[in-house]
């Protein structure tokens, strides 16, 4: 008996959230008998609830991942963005406000003067 590849996916899928259910419900079982024993706390009580919601949430993303790409398929929206339809926006130059020197202090214009000086290097190397 031959399996398609989507078969054997689905499986695969269904196979690793039951192995991540079981995993999840060990932990929160190992969690109980911590809190059962003389050093626990409430915080063990905390992670065998939390435990087995962590075990659940991989076959809850499968279900809502299959629930969105059964409404884009309703939609026709999957088939209205094609590779050839989509097309990249063109890359955009941020154009860079340049502050006048301020000439008050001779210091702070040779270092604004530098600065530019720097900037021009770096525009003609690009």
């Amino acid at each position: 008996m031959l399996v398609s590849p989507r078969t054997s996916r689905r499986l695969a899928i269904a196979a690793l959230c039951l192995a991540s259910l079981i995993v999840c419900c060990g932990l929160a079982w190992w969690q109980w008998e911590r809190f059962a024993s003389a050093s626990g706390t409430f915080q063990n009580l905390g992670y065998v609830l939390q435990w087995p919601l962590f075990g659940l949430f991989p076959a809850f993303m499968f279900w809502r991942i299959r629930q969105l790409r059964h409404k884009a398929d309703e939609d026709g929206t999957a088939e209205a963005e094609t590779p050839e339809e989509v097309k990249p926006a063109p890359p955009r130059r941020i154009e860079r406000a340049v502050a006048p020197p301020v000439e008050d202090d001779d210091e702070l214009a040779a270092y604004n003067r530098y600065l530019a000086e720097l900037n021009t290097r770096d525009q003609q190397s690009s």
